[in-house]
């Protein structure tokens, strides 16, 4: 019942976003559009817009691929509903005098228009939540007031007395693999996933202080409440968990395998909360790499001397055999952290796109080829979006918790092989 409220709820806000066609409409999607008012999460209503910006002309569809894709990415604004918080930016510009620091609602993006600024600041601007840096120098400093934003495929240009100016996104550690590369910033700024992030730490600290306090409180007697649920998850990690895997390293490694799992479970639960900034963290690529890199780290560096001498050495094998199984042995080592990080980001984001594409069905079917608006697929489009909705939040209730176990009995496995003692 409770996941069915929820659905009704979201499907509820999603169709108020969507019908907000008094304003001119952003770009996610490749095309041209004006940067100035959004709706909710999803901007757009289904029809075709027509605006003009900068003498270029405007067409724009809704397409709920690309709005799927651009509500699953980190920003600069915390989402909660149909309005937008601002949050503090930090940018690092090398050539422009180091450390900048101020609010995002510098950008003037509005409390209810999903983090597209009407307004330029030192010559950075927000687009759907994103800061970009206008690259041309000729572009005023200060504060100054924007007409919107142009898209053309991956770039995104700023409108200003009629003149187009090209931006830059922040810099990013990926070579270029996906998109990203070193530019002439970097931003170390509060974002979404950051501040969910805090959130949730903050309130497994309250949760796990609560019980620490019930123990003491109640000690001698039976657990009950939250008390009761957390030794329920407790016991299990460490009965079906660590000791099957770490043998009489399991009180060593417990704590450790306790903090990845309820860290993960806790963001996988707290992005499936509707309308609570909507975010995506453990679907972040970034976020799951360190969470792999940290199970690596702890791995290797607690690996004994009989874990690396089969590593490097493969002992009682024959050398001809060696020369193939210890390049495969070494290769594994480090696709270990790999698939621990695409799979838990890969099952996280497929359900997060999965959801906003089902909502986008209420849409797609309430509005006509023409422009025009379907009533009848409307209601249609709204009741199956909310049984699919719910479907999918029912679904994705149990992935958060076999992807928060996945992650944790992998890692306790790895730790098993690089501590386990030579046998005779």
């Amino acid at each position: 019942m409770r996941h069915l409220l929820l659905s009704l709820i979201f499907s509820c806000f999603a169709l108020v976003a969507f019908a907000q066609n008094d304003h001119d409409y952003g770009n996610h999607d490749g095309h041209n559009h004006a940067g100035h008012d959004y709706g909710d999460h999803v901007r757009d209503d289904g029809h075709v817009h027509h605006a003009t910006i900068c003498g270029e002309s405007t067409d724009h569809a809704f397409n709920a691929g690309d709005n799927a894709i651009h509500h699953i990415a980190d920003a600069n604004v915390y989402s909660i509903g149909p309005y937008s918080i601002p949050l503090p930016v930090i940018l690092y510009v090398p050539d422009e005098g180091g450390l900048k620091m101020f609010m995002s609602s510098v950008f003037d993006h509005g409390f209810a228009h999903h983090g597209t600024g009407h307004k330029a600041h030192e010559r950075f601007v927000i687009d759907g939540g994103q800061i970009k840096h206008i690259t041309d120098p000729s572009f005023p400093d200060g504060t100054v007031e924007i007409s919107g934003m142009i898209h053309r495929g991956d770039d995104v240009f700023v409108c200003y007395n009629d003149k187009l100016y090209p931006t830059e996104s922040k810099s990013t550690a990926d070579g270029g693999v996906f998109g990203g590369g070193l530019t002439g910033y970097y931003d170390f700024s509060l974002t979404k996933n950051v501040v969910s992030m805090i959130l949730v730490c903050l309130l497994l600290f309250f949760l796990f202080r609560s019980a620490a306090k019930a123990y003491q409180n109640r000690e001698g007697r039976a657990p009950k409440g939250l008390q009761n649920l957390l030794e329920v998850m407790v016991t299990f990690i460490r009965d079906e968990v660590a000791v099957p895997f770490l043998g009489h390293n399991a009180t060593r490694f417990l704590p450790f395998l306790l903090c990845i799992f309820f860290f993960i479970l806790g963001l996988n639960l707290w992005g499936q909360i509707p309308f609570l900034g909507g975010s995506n963290v453990t679907g972040n690529l970034a976020v799951t790499a360190v969470l792999a890199i940290i199970a690596f780290l702890v791995t290797n560096f607690s690996g004994n001397k009989h874990y690396w001498s089969h590593l490097f050495l493969a002992p009682g094998t024959p050398w001809f055999v060696k020369i193939i199984l210890i390049p495969v042995e070494i290769m594994g080592l480090f696709i270990k952290p790999l698939t621990l990080m695409l799979r838990l980001f890969a099952n996280i984001t497929a359900g997060h796109i999965v959801i906003l594409i089902f909502v986008s069905f209420i849409f797609i079917l309430g509005n006509n080829p023409d422009g025009s608006v379907n009533l009848p697929g409307y209601a249609g489009g709204a009741v199956g979006a909310t049984l699919l909705t719910l479907f999918m939040m029912t679904i994705e209730l149990i992935v958060a918790f076999v992807q928060a176990f996945v992650f944790t009995i992998l890692t306790a496995s790895y730790l098993g092989a690089a501590t386990e003692e030579a046998h005779h």
